[in-house]
Formats: C-alpha cells, sequence, structure tokens
C-alpha cells in the first residue's frame, strides 16, 4: 500500500480495521439488519472461511457438496447457497416461472403468455418482493385489513400462476390464511408456495417445519439468526424446484450471475449452520431474556420512560426485545435522543416505533453492551432535563 499505513496495521482492538477508515463501529441494539452487517459470525465461520480461501476449486462441485450436506443437516430433500436471502427469493421466482421448461433456465421469451404471476397476502407485503418482479414476476394480492378467506386466494390461482408467496410473521398469523390450507390449495391447482423465512431464525425448527407442512421452497437469511457471512442465503425445499432455481444461478452464465456466491461464502454458510445447530438455543433464550429483563428494570429506576416487554421481534421472530417510551415527549424528541445515541462514541443504534418510543433488541448485543446502552440513554435524558445526573426515581 503506497504512501501510507496498510489496512491492517495499527492494532487489533474491536472496530479498528473501521477507525482506520474513518468509520466508527455501532453498539447494535436494533437487530440483524443488513445495513448494519447482519450478525457477527463466530469463530467458527471465520476459520471456515480462512480455510476456503486458501485453495481454488470448482464452484459447481464445491455447491453442490455443500449443499448435499445442507440438506442432510436441515432435514431437506435438498438446499442450495443463494447471494443472500433476496437473490434467494429472485432465484425461487425463476425456477417457478421456468417450472414447465425443459431444462428449467429462465428465458426472456417465457415471460410472454407463461408462468409469471405470483399471489401473497396483502399483510406479507416487503420490500424485497422486488425481486420477484426483478425475475419477471408480478404479484397478485389478496386479503384485507381484516384478514383473508380461502375464497380470496382460489380466486387468485388462475392460470397462468408461478407461486404463492408466503411470509411466516408470527404476529400476523390471524390475519392470513396458515400455511398447510395455503399449501392444500395452491398444490391442488398446480401451483408452487415459496415460503420467505428471511429471519424466521430461531428457532430451529423452522429449518424444516415449512417444508414438512408441504412448502415447496424456503429461503433464509445467511447473515441472521445463522450468524454465516450475511452475502449469503439458505435455500431448502424439493429437489426438482432447487435444481431448477440452480440452473438459473452463478456460476452459470444466466439471470442469477450477479449473485455470485464465492467458495468463502459456501463453506462459511455451512459452518454457520453447523454451528447453529449444535448451539443451546434455551441458554441463548436465557441471555436474550437478560438483557431485556435489565432494560425493564432500568426503565423502572426512572420517571421519563417506561419499558416493557415485547415477545417478537421486528421481522416477527420468537426473540423478545424491550420497548421503551418517552413519557409525555413528542416524536421529535425521540428522534433528537436516537440521533443523539448515534452521533458520538459509543455510537448505538436503536430502532425507532411509529409513536414517540423505541426498540433494543438483545440477539446482536456483545455481553456487557445493554448496561453501556442504558447508561447512554441517562446519560443523554438527564442532560436534555437539565437534570446534570440527578433523576426523580419513580420510588422517591
Amino acid at each position: 500500500m503506497t504512501g501510507g499505513r496498510h489496512l491492517l496495521s495499527g492494532g487489533s482492538e474491536r472496530g479498528a480495521i473501521y477507525r482506520r477508515l474513518g468509520v466508527e463501529p455501532i453498539i447494535n441494539a436494533r437487530s440483524t439488519f443488513t445495513i448494519l452487517g447482519g450478525s457477527l459470525m463466530p469463530a467458527e465461520v471465520l476459520d471456515a472461511m480462512r480455510l476456503a480461501a486458501d485453495s481454488f476449486v470448482d464452484l459447481v462441485e464445491l455447491q453442490a457438496a455443500v449443499s448435499r450436506r445442507l440438506a442432510e443437516l436441515t432435514r431437506n430433500e435438498a438446499a442450495f447457497v443463494s447471494g443472500g436471502a433476496a437473490a434467494g427469493l429472485f432465484l425461487a421466482a425463476a425456477a417457478c416461472i421456468a417450472a414447465d421448461t425443459a431444462d428449467g433456465t429462465l428465458r426472456l421469451d417465457d415471460l410472454d403468455g407463461g408462468r409469471r404471476r405470483f399471489v401473497i397476502h396483502r399483510a406479507h407485503r416487503i420490500p424485497y418482493e422486488r425481486a420477484i418482479e426483478l425475475a419477471g414476476g408480478s404479484l397478485v394480492e389478496i386479503g384485507g385489513t381484516d384478514g383473508t378467506q380461502e375464497s380470496d386466494l382460489r380466486a387468485a390461482l388462475e392460470p397462468p400462476t408461478a407461486a404463492v408467496i408466503y411470509v411466516p410473521k408470527a404476529h400476523l398469523a390471524s390475519n392470513v390464511l396458515p400455511l398447510d390450507s395455503v399449501v392444500r390449495l395452491a398444490h391442488g391447482r398446480g401451483v408452487a408456495v415459496i415460503v420467505d423465512a428471511a429471519a424466521q431464525l430461531p428457532p430451529v425448527e423452522n429449518l424444516w417445519r415449512f417444508t414438512a407442512a408441504g412448502a415447496d421452497l424456503a429461503i433464509f437469511s445467511g447473515g441472521k439468526g445463522l450468524s454465516g457471512p450475511a452475502s449469503t442465503g439458505l435455500i431448502v425445499g424439493t429437489a426438482r424446484y432447487v435444481e431448477r432455481l440452480a440452473a438459473n444461478a452463478s456460476p452459470l452464465q444466466r439471470y442469477g450471475r450477479p449473485m455470485k456466491v464465492g467458495k468463502e461464502d459456501l463453506v462459511g454458510l455451512l459452518a454457520a449452520v453447523e454451528w447453529f445447530l449444535a448451539q443451546d438455543h434455551e441458554a441463548l433464550a436465557m441471555r436474550y431474556e437478560a438483557m431485556v429483563d435489565h432494560f425493564i428494570e432500568w426503565g423502572r429506576e426512572r420517571d421519563d420512560v417506561t419499558v416493557t416487554r415485547v415477545g417478537f421481534g421486528e421481522a416477527g421472530q420468537p426473540t423478545p426485545r424491550s420497548h421503551g417510551c418517552l413519557d409525555g415527549a413528542t416524536t421529535g424528541t425521540r428522534d433528537d435522543l436516537l440521533r443523539a445515541l448515534r452521533a458520538t462514541p459509543p455510537r448505538i443504534d436503536l430502532l425507532a416505533d411509529e409513536a414517540n418510543g423505541f426498540y433494543a433488541a438483545p440477539e446482536t448485543l456483545l455481553p456487557g453492551e445493554e448496561e453501556i446502552i442504558s447508561r447512554r440513554l441517562a446519560e443523554l435524558l438527564d442532560r436534555a432535563a437539565g437534570r446534570g445526573g440527578a433523576v426523580r426515581t419513580r420510588r422517591q
């Protein structure tokens, strides 16, 4: 590196490599958002990726071998590693559009009069559905704010429907049809069911629960609950559809080529799945609950914020988080607080709600970071109130 210090020189403390670029790291209490880097990869994953980086390999052979092992681990007929969950959604859509072709390859000519319709519940609309449109699909919405009836789905499953997209968010369950009903009705018309479960880990059983219920494909993010490379996604399902989506994916010169998966990503995701399956998930859940309890106890000591427990994450995953509501404050005051948390080290990111509150998610926090957050919140709230640290508590 000419004219300056090498990127890897100058210390090995956490975050040093970012600071040398002038970027201050963040304490992430928002959750496994891609914009913050997803999750932190454990040593087992990093070690596997380093080992994968020291040799050349045939990527088609490696993808096939990794896929076989992932299918075994996740109790599925087939599996595939994509370049992120959104890329997985693109490839799944391509496979369904090209379901009737001889080789399963998506071609532009197939879009004229072919299977292009993708049915989705209104409550399941997500920004990532653009990946379906990128593959040439068009979305057909069913249901309303008061729920969805089986008759709504039956009416939407007219030819040439390619698939039903299902997003299993637990907090939306009362507003949508259950997955088993969707599978029964869709398969009765020869239509595939794709489950977009990007953030639905934990619980570990979800790796096989959706496909066991009859879904043809289920898609997970590699960089969220699995704590693997953020640039990967895990697709599981039937061999028929997995083989077709693989026919449209990198490293082949097909429409999925730009969504490349490297040898390090393939090995890294496999290591992440092995690591995830070996975890004591009950102990992890207890650690998360302890962090949420910390924020609740902190809130009980204050007269300006009320903190409660929420039983699920922002994407409906069954991971608890705390919710803080600024008593008597406005949304603008909350926004000023969150901006101040991000402004100076230690930079902290919390998720705003739709009113004047905020969420703190434990799954992306390292032990002890919950205390850093509560201390910093207290400092900023006291400063805003001009109390200089003399807080009137609820107990007084």
